[in-house]
């Protein structure tokens, strides 16, 4: 569930939100806003929840969200494995400060 708008229609939140996870579990590490961080934390979570199921079900509703069909392959082959005996928690904020050309705080959001 999106709770904040950031200024866009919803067609376009959606696609940011995609592209910033698929990113997310590519590098297995991205430098966003703060806002847009705290949304991406929610959906990369459940996603990962997702991987530790495992199932055909679960892959197809990840690949609904994700992008990329080898960073689906990654999520649930390598990212899940790691998180198997975690409950939750599975991404950290750090921030890094503001930024230079309008002042909005910047973080970085990895994977634990």
């Amino acid at each position: 569930m999106i709770l904040r708008r950031l200024g866009r229609n919803a067609g376009h939140r959606k696609a940011l939100f995609r592209n910033l996870v698929t990113d997310l579990f590519r590098y297995e590490r991205i430098k966003t806003t703060e806002v847009k961080a705290e949304e991406v934390r929610i959906l990369a979570e459940n996603l990962i929840t997702l991987a530790k199921k495992g199932d055909l079900s679960a892959r197809r509703q990840a690949a609904a969200i994700i992008n990329n069909n080898e960073v689906v392959k990654k999520l649930f082959n390598e990212i899940a494995g790691k998180y198997s005996d975690r409950n939750g928690g599975y991404t950290r904020i750090l921030k890094i400060g503001p930024r230079r050309g309008d002042a909005a705080s910047m973080v970085i959001l990895e994977l634990v």
